[in-house]
């Protein structure tokens, strides 16, 4: 193939809409956080991929733009977070390389853990204005995945340019499902990490 008539498909798993209808509402925090947490849990006990959910909704009206779950091991592409795909799939549906354009209504990411530093990143030029966090970087970390360089500075720099971030929703079930993944054996996929030889 030559590199002009080379193509990137991103997949997810049909599952994964079925589970996070776009423009099916959910009302509080609470519940939007419950859905990522059980599209990682869903990820892990169909072999599809690694321990984590995310989900972009419209603030206001509560209805998901869009969801992914982790295809990194399953897809062998390292920027194939939750966030990345649910941010990806977001931005194509409403049309634009930005969730905060004029006239649109306002966006929020739910992820079942902190965001590493890539999808951190990404955070900021989604334009979402709203980042709400299940598990916590050591949550993440105590069961082997390297976070990458984020700081507290790193969070006031999102919040100078309008990304509020809210913490610890259903941070005891997020970290749970994150041992018990790293307990059943699930690969722990790094940069310096050989590649698992089969699925999970």
């Amino acid at each position: 193939m030559t590199a002009e008539g080379a193509r990137l498909v991103i997949d997810l798993p049909a599952w994964v809409a079925e589970a996070a209808v776009p423009g099916r509402a959910f009302r509080d925090d609470q519940d939007k956080m419950a859905l990522v947490i059980r599209l990682a849990e869903e990820n892990i006990a169909r072999g599809d991929g690694g321990p984590f959910g995310a989900a972009v909704f419209e603030i206001g009206s509560g209805k998901v733009v869009a969801a992914g779950v982790n295809r990194v091991v399953e897809a062998a592409n390292c920027v194939l977070h939750a966030e990345m795909i649910a941010l990806m799939f977001a931005q194509q549906r409403v049309g634009s390389f930005t969730l905060r354009s004029p006239g649109r209504p306002e966006h929020e990411l739910f992820t079942s853990c902190e965001p590493c530093a890539m999808c951190l990143g990404a955070t900021l030029w989604s334009g979402v204005t709203r980042l709400v966090i299940g598990a916590e970087r050591e949550d993440a970390m105590a069961v082997g995945f390297e976070e990458g360089p984020v700081f507290a500075e790193s969070y006031a720099y999102i919040a100078a340019h309008g990304v509020q971030t809210v913490r610890g929703i259903r941070r005891a079930e997020a970290a749970r499902l994150l041992r018990g993944y790293r307990d059943s054996g699930g690969p722990i996929y790094n940069p310096d990490s050989t590649p698992p030889t089969t699925g999970l």
